[in-house]
């Protein structure tokens, strides 16, 4: 015990004397002596707040926390320590780890480096973190007091960026310098590619400057070099240059495509200005812009301009076309107001923007005729039944260039009502669940062309309208098992012109004249009708089918409508003044015009399905499975007991199920006619059976087939999951351009690692087929109208290798339709991709092979084909 006492006292000693001895070389007096824990060292503390004598500014201010696990040496003579095995110190926000740590209090360094395991392997290199930013290297020596540090072997990551390095010099918190440096995004230990360069300088979160930057692929340099590379790190998005593709077409020659700036303005909104320009004079121009919110609304807007020279001025084949494009969607969060809405979807631009445009390869939009747009806003009136909406629609048809435009449309509407219902409890009788609905709708209406679009002539025919609506409706239970729904309603339409007609004897002719004034008509008329459910069942006894069920619900409904022709007016047809005839004046009313001619209609309707239960042969738990056989089969018709002839109006039928585990959807629509045709093709009161036809003429029926297979369903080993739908777009291909990479992140991401088996192994694949089939016998023609089967689908013959194919034949037409094929390889850091259309006059390719991470994203190559194809 004395010897243990007297060796602590010892040591006390030892260090009371190395501290004083140093402290006196720096002639600096200290007020008080702190006791020392045993895991932390305090350097320097003022012993109060107040006091006048300003701190040494090589004196540290911190507590430096230190850990390791075999031992830690300390030499307070030399005021130094030393920590073995995984080392540890915390220092403000500085944490370093290593093998061995040498501290020297002295002179405020510190200096970590690995250590050799038993087996000779260097371990356990430093790891130095200092707030956000991390960094590995061979050894590192580091001034606590000027925080500057010298690295050796240097390895971190800025944002994405892995950055190597022989030997660095950190200056302070915000520059790096860096000699023989690299940069990738490669994880790997021998990276994909590397960047080379001999200088660099790095502002950690913000930027990297280099000098003469080398790329190199696979350890092998490549003869691309850079006079000086600067790449941006930021948290999010920043402003750029925005890099050209370039190609080449036989209509306009050379060209870059999608130069341009990006703008990253703010939080809320970015912009981007992107052009096109082409060596025979073509070029083009767009403006991009997303904006966000949070919890208010979300959009984007794209506005497009093309100007397009074909060929050459002088030569026959010459032509030039202007067209643009706007796109606009807008979103409200569903959290900015309860009570109100605002939502945009345009879609406009010149009739033949899609089908000319050298930068738009979209091919679902090149293949549609008809694009909506809308704008608009929806209130709901709390406390009152109302909601109101006003929008503004735009149906443009690139066929005919016809535009119909609503502008503006006012709704308000209100929810049904129980004028007749008790304040409390249910509705009871059949006056108690008379429920009130009212409509009312207002609109102005343009039908003009792309050519006279926004010019005074567009509102030459506008035509203009309101409407109201009024219903009353209930219902009641008969016999039990029978539901008796009456219904009444009331239309009423305003108009403020209407049209005349007169026989002019000057000119002999006809003249219709448009007279403004307020005008109106009202249509009223009433039905019942009643329908029930009736269910059938089979149970077996025996085998796996343990039922089947039948559901019928048919239903039957008299309607009323009285005659409304006493609206019709007369007017002298030629200069025979017998010569007359009738005319609506309100014909060409937006909402329609009085229908003549008494109706008392009944209406037939029935509706099946059926069902089963089935066994499954691994079932457990001894519960059935229940298979839908049949979706629907619906059936109906009208008889018009008012009517003079044809009081049968065609029967329609459609029905539709899912087959095969639901893999084959079928639907099937037909019209069916009780009527017999003449030789001109015309219905004449005469039954077709009674004609030597069938009791039937089928007029026209269609015909859908669509079956959606993997591999995972058809595989044992691999738990059989119900394939996703696939979408309609999807048989026409996909964006020529949409696997450049641009989203794909960076290699931060957690992605699944796919390996391949190289006995046993699988191909995963999965492929949707559609067949669609239409038939016409409306005049007697019996004519297949179209018929064709379309294929898409993709197949990974490696883990790393897709393919895919979009194609299909027309049987009618007697060719393959639009197809596309396409190839992407996974190459870790790079990705590859090549789609093709190799048929068709929009046969074009577009290839890309390129870093996948967004930091890099200009480094790549890609080429593209524009199709070529005349603009007129």
């Amino acid at each position: 015990m004395d010897t243990n006492f007297n060796n602590i006292h010892l040591t006390l000693l030892v260090f009371l004397l190395g501290t004083l001895l140093s402290f006196s070389q720096r002639n600096i007096k200290k007020d008080t002596l702190k006791t020392v824990a045993k895991d932390e060292l305090i350097l320097a503390k003022d012993s109060m707040a107040t006091d006048s004598i300003a701190k040494p500014k090589d004196i540290l201010e911190a507590i430096i926390k230190r850990n390791a696990v075999d031992y830690e040496i300390n030499d307070y003579i030399k005021n130094t320590a030393t920590l073995v095995n995984k080392a540890e110190i915390h220092y403000k926000e500085i944490i370093l780890k290593a093998g061995i740590i040498n501290i020297d209090y002295k002179n405020n360094l510190v200096f970590a480096k690995g250590i050799v395991d038993s087996i000779g392997e260097y371990t356990q290199l430093p790891e130095f973190k200092q707030g956000s930013q991390e960094s590995n290297q061979d050894s590192l020596l580091y001034n606590f007091k000027t925080e500057k540090a010298v690295i050796w072997g240097l390895h971190t990551e800025q944002q994405g960026v892995i950055i190597t390095g022989v030997q660095s010099k950190k200056v302070n918190d915000s520059t790096h310098y860096i000699k023989r440096a690299r940069f990738t995004t490669s994880p790997k230990k021998k990276p994909d590619y590397y960047i080379q360069t001999n200088k660099v300088k790095i502002v950690p979160g913000k930027k990297v400057i280099a000098g003469l930057s080398n790329l190199v692929i696979a350890d092998v340099p490549t003869p691309l070099f850079l006079p000086f590379a600067y790449f941006p790190i930021t948290h999010g998005r920043a402003s750029g240059i925005l890099f050209p593709t370039w190609g080449q077409n036989s209509n306009q020659g050379y060209f870059l495509q999608n130069g341009g700036y990006y703008f990253s303005v703010n939080d809320y909104f970015d912009l981007a200005l992107i052009g096109d320009i082409y060596t025979n004079g073509s070029w083009g121009f767009r403006a991009e812009t997303n904006y966000a919110k949070r919890y208010r609304f979300t959009g984007n807007l794209s506005m497009r301009f093309e100007n397009l020279i074909n060929s050459e001025r002088g030569f026959p084949d010459y032509s030039r076309a202007s067209n643009f494009n706007i796109r606009w969607t807008h979103t409200q969060d569903s959290h900015a107001s309860p009570n109100s809405r605002f939502s945009a979807s345009v879609n406009f631009g010149s009739s033949q923007f899609f089908r000319q445009s050298l930068n738009e390869l979209s091919t679902p939009l090149f293949l549609t005729n008809t694009f909506n747009s809308s704008i608009s806003y929806s209130k709901k009136f709390v406390g009152t039944p109302f909601n109101m909406t006003s929008s503004i629609t735009l149906a443009q048809n690139t066929n005919t260039k016809i535009i119909d435009m609503s502008f503006p449309s006012l709704q308000v509407s209100m929810d049904r009502v129980y004028p007749f219902a008790p304040k409390n409890g249910p509705k009871k009788n059949p006056l108690q669940k008379m429920g009130l609905t009212y409509n009312l709708r207002a609109d102005y209406r343009i039908s003009t062309n792309d050519e006279n679009f926004f010019k005074k002539a567009m509102f030459d025919n506008a035509r203009s309208g309101v409407q109201h609506n009024l219903s009353a409706s209930t219902n009641l239970k008969l016999l039990k098992y029978f539901t008796v729904s009456p219904n009444a309603s009331l239309k009423e339409v305003w108009y403020f012109d209407r049209i005349n007609k007169r026989y002019d004897d000057t000119l002999n002719e006809v003249v219709t004249d448009t007279l403004s004034g307020f005008n109106s008509f009202k249509d009223y008329r009433a039905s019942l009708s009643v329908s029930t459910t009736v269910y059938g069942t089979y149970n077996f006894k025996k085998g796996r089918l343990k039922a089947i069920r039948h559901v019928i619900r048919p239903s039957i409904s008299f309607g009323y409508k009285p005659d409304f022709s006493y609206y019709y007016e007369n007017f002298q047809a030629s200069a025979d003044p017998t010569d007359i005839q009738e005319y609506n004046p309100f014909q060409n009313g937006i909402y329609g015009s009085p229908s003549r001619g008494l109706s008392e209609s009944i209406g037939i309707s029935i509706n099946s399905s059926i069902e089963a239960k089935v066994m499954p042969k691994d079932s457990l738990d001894g519960k059935p499975k229940k298979i839908t056989l049949l979706n629907n089969l619906n059936f109906s018709t009208n008889y018009n007991m008012a009517a003079d002839s044809l009081k049968w109006s065609p029967v329609s039928m459609n029905a539709g199920t899912q087959i095969l585990n639901k893999k084959l959807n079928i639907n099937l629509n037909a019209t069916l006619d009780p009527y017999a045709i003449d030789a001109n093709g015309n219905r004449f009161n005469k039954f077709n059976i009674n004609n030597g036809g069938g009791l039937f003429r089928l007029t026209n029926a269609n015909m859908s087939m669509s079956y959606a297979i993997s591999s995972d369903f058809l595989s044992k080993d691999k738990p059989k999951t119900k394939a996703k739908s696939q979408q309609n777009d999807s048989f026409f291909g996909k964006d020529i351009n949409s696997s450049d990479g641009k989203d794909d992140g960076d290699n931060t991401k957690k992605v699944e690692k796919k390996t391949a088996k190289i006995y046993a192994a699988t191909i995963p694949w999965k492929f949707s087929l559609r067949y669609a089939l239409n038939y016409s016998n409306s005049r007697g023609q019996k004519e297949i109208t179209s018929q064709s089967i379309q294929l898409t689908g993709n197949m990974e013959l490696t883990p790393k290798f897709t393919v895919g194919i979009s194609s299909g034949y027309d049987f009618k037409n007697k060719g393959i339709t639009y197809t596309q094929l396409r190839f992407a390889r996974d190459l870790d850091s790079w990705k590859l991709s090549f789609n093709w259309v190799p048929i068709g006059n929009r046969s074009t390719y577009y290839f890309y092979i390129g870093v996948k991470s967004s930091v890099f994203s200009d480094l790549k190559w890609d080429k593209r084909k524009v199709p070529d194809r005349r603009l007129f």
